[in-house]
């Protein structure tokens, strides 16, 4: 977060307290503008640098340690700190796929990775309620990406084919595990989902590898989609549902170009931690931490129960 200020105010109304609202001084001593829809600023309290030092060489193999560059930004979705997703316009959404898309051109022609990510409710950890979400470029492959640049090669290699574009053919087929579908997307709960309604949100066409591929027609009805199952989320247990959501596509850099990464398919991910309500929370402890994750009720139950959702009213109008 860029801030430890807590106890926001809601509403259209300004808070001096609340550093992301328009016209705020940030504890940098910047002043945001008055925008009137995304806004875009270097993270106060980076978790990378783009000027580190040079680790001296390992004295032992066991050891190991190199320069990790990068850069961490804010966005802010909108001005009015009562918003979120299910409650913007598919407008204002689109809005902010857009400033998705110039962020990852323009950080991604420095950097290896880009990783654009929402916390969203303070039981993920998010001290402000603020729509906004963080954007970390990186000059080296995190963790998660670097395992799935991996398998993702090595079943195009295999089979010729890239790996989500086939799992997305057996799920439309099956039809079990699928939450919401438009002409371009489809939100489903993976097979292998760990977080109880954990869902991905996958293309149909035109196998785009990164979201700067995108087409007019996909990033339009992304925004709907993801209304719509933010909308679910929200109804499921009448709350403003939390989460922790990002997107995935193929590596950045220099050197990249549009179609070099075959085996990649763009997708987003929705991590949210509610268990059984509003107040009860899934805990990734004990055997999850130590062993692996168990599922407290199976995709297809996670998929049936937000299905059951409506996904054009929201809870707090009904």
């Amino acid at each position: 977060m860029t801030s430890t200020t807590k106890n926001f105010k809601f509403g259209n109304y300004p808070d001096p307290n609340n550093p992301l609202r328009a016209g705020a001084v940030r504890s940098s001593g910047q002043r945001n503008p008055n925008y009137t829809s995304t806004y875009v600023f270097p993270n106060d309290f980076p978790a990378l640098l783009e000027r580190v030092p040079e680790p001296p060489p390992p004295d032992h193999p066991l050891f190991q340690v190199a320069q990790a560059k990068g850069t961490c930004r804010v966005m802010c979705f909108h001005p009015d700190s009562s918003m979120t997703i299910p409650l913007m316009s598919v407008k204002e959404i689109l809005a902010v796929i857009e400033e998705w898309i110039n962020q990852l051109q323009e950080l991604g022609r420095r950097y290896t990775w880009v990783q654009i990510f929402e916390n969203k409710g303070a039981i993920m950890g998010c001290s402000n309620p603020h729509p906004h979400c963080q954007i970390w470029a990186s000059s080296f492959l995190p963790n998660e990406p670097r395992v799935k640049e991996r398998c993702q090669k090595e079943y195009y290699t295999k089979f010729g084919k890239p790996l989500l574009v086939d799992y997305l053919v057996q799920e439309m087929k099956k039809k079990e595990r699928i939450v919401l579908q438009n002409s371009e997307w489809v939100a489903l709960v993976p097979y292998w989902a760990a977080w109880p309604y954990e869902t991905m949100l996958l293309p149909i066409n035109n196998r785009p590898q990164r979201m700067t591929d995108l087409n007019e027609d996909q990033k339009m009805a992304l925004a709907e989609i993801m209304k719509q199952l933010c909308t679910k989320y929200d109804n499921l247990f009448h709350c403003s549902f939390p989460y922790s959501m990002g997107w995935h596509g193929a590596p950045t850099g220099s050197s990249r170009k549009p179609g070099d990464a075959p085996h990649w398919l763009f997708h987003g991910i929705y991590l949210p931690p509610l268990l059984r309500s509003a107040t009860v929370k899934k805990f990734m402890v004990g055997y999850e931490m130590l062993a692996q994750p168990q599922r407290d009720l199976t995709p297809e139950q996670a998929a049936d129960k937000l299905r059951q959702c409506d996904h054009l009213v929201h809870y707090k109008n009904q």
